[in-house]
């Protein structure tokens, strides 16, 4: 892939209003947590973080990942479980399963991410994976195909043990992928449900205290201390907070999430289907053919931060017939020259045979055209 050009968005320039509701001096607060981390749910971009790739317990966070897993895994969730002997009476937090006892996959989900059950985390875990131990290996597997680098899982219920652990950063990643996930999503924002004979209400307090809150999970042992993994959307931007070992776990959370809601503000970068360019087609009807935005994508911004975008696209002409939508390479978008995000670009038209033109790659942005 050949890159051509960068080009400074001057749409980027524009923040009279938001420097002026900035205040000045504003310092990310103090929080109780010994990991913390905040994201930007559209980019994956980190806006704050404390000592965010330390490999710490995780507690029941643990159970975002067995919760993605089982639903990345095919089974239906109208599925009845026939409840293992050997998944029932777990330490810890319980929804109570029998032995012998019926229930729907769904059930399991939300007694695992609502009431946290590490009893229910048993019955995903082997209902879905065929046994526990396969599962914790697709946890795993997961947990690499994210980019978490510092996350080993070896239960499914984020018991104490040497070999599982993550970090305030992985954990953001991971929350990232989950609200990508709209079956998850929705059940880890629900603050009550009844489901057969079982009443779940969420242990998430934020759901009922932070304006905007999406939910996600909480945790606890001894040896973890409380963990907490907690998203908010505000006037379009989406952040997602972690905090690992944090005594003060909601007050960290608003605190974190107010300091970042009031420093950034969401911004459009592309718009699927916006033309964005052309590139010239030999031996077309046309002689050139339009390039699109395959994807939208929106990003927190704070004042004063560069916003660059390189066009990296894989050849300089098209031969056709060219389709609409074939991909022809991809905008890389930067935030004071540190990648921030990529977008696929693809042709906006088709364009049948007919004759070769000339001309080279043009750009037109908001105003401007190159």
């Amino acid at each position: 892939m050949k890159r051509l050009f960068s080009v400074l968005l001057a749409g980027a320039l524009l923040w009279g209003p938001i420097l002026e509701a900035e205040a000045e001096g504003s310092a990310p607060p103090d929080v109780s947590a010994a990991s913390a981390v905040v994201m930007d749910g559209d980019t994956g971009r980190v806006l704050y973080e404390k000592d965010g790739k330390a490999r710490r317990l995780i507690a029941s966070t643990t159970k975002l990942m067995t919760a993605l897993v089982a639903l990345e895994s095919g089974h239906d969730l109208e599925e009845k479980v026939a409840i293992a002997p050997q998944w029932t009476g777990v330490e810890g937090s319980s929804i109570y399963l029998r032995p012998g006892e019926e229930i729907t996959l769904e059930a399991l989900l939300y007694g695992l991410l609502l009431r946290s059950g590490n009893d229910a985390a048993l019955a995903v875990a082997g209902h879905c994976g065929g046994t526990v131990e396969n599962f914790v290996r697709r946890m795993n597997d997961k947990a690499r195909a994210l980019g978490m680098e510092d996350t080993s899982f070896a239960n499914p219920n984020g018991l104490d043990d040497p070999a599982h652990y993550s970090s305030a950063r992985d954990m953001a990643i991971l929350a990232r992928a989950c609200l990508d996930n709209e079956a998850l999503a929705k059940i880890a924002g629900t603050k009550s449900v009844t489901l057969g004979c079982r009443t779940f209400t969420n242990h998430n307090k934020l759901l009922w205290r932070y304006e905007g809150c999406l939910g996600l999970k909480t945790g606890y042992t001894k040896k973890a201390g409380r963990t907490l993994v907690s998203a908010a959307e505000r006037d379009g931007v989406t952040l997602i907070c972690v905090t690992l070992n944090a005594p003060s776990d909601w007050a960290d959370h608003t605190a974190l999430l107010d300091w970042c809601f009031a420093r950034y503000q969401s911004r459009e970068l592309s718009r699927a289907g916006e033309h964005v360019g052309q590139l010239p087609v030999s031996g077309g009807l046309a002689p050139v053919c339009p390039v699109m935005a395959a994807d939208s994508l929106r990003a927190a911004l704070a004042p004063g931060e560069r916003l660059e975008a390189s066009f990296v696209l894989r050849e300089g002409k098209l031969s056709a017939p060219v389709a609409r939508g074939a991909p022809v390479g991809e905008i890389v978008y930067y935030v004071d020259s540190v990648e921030l995000a990529r977008v696929p670009l693809a042709t906006g038209e088709d364009v049948p045979d007919i004759q070769a033109p000339k001309g080279g790659f043009h750009l037109w942005r908001n105003g401007f055209k190159n």
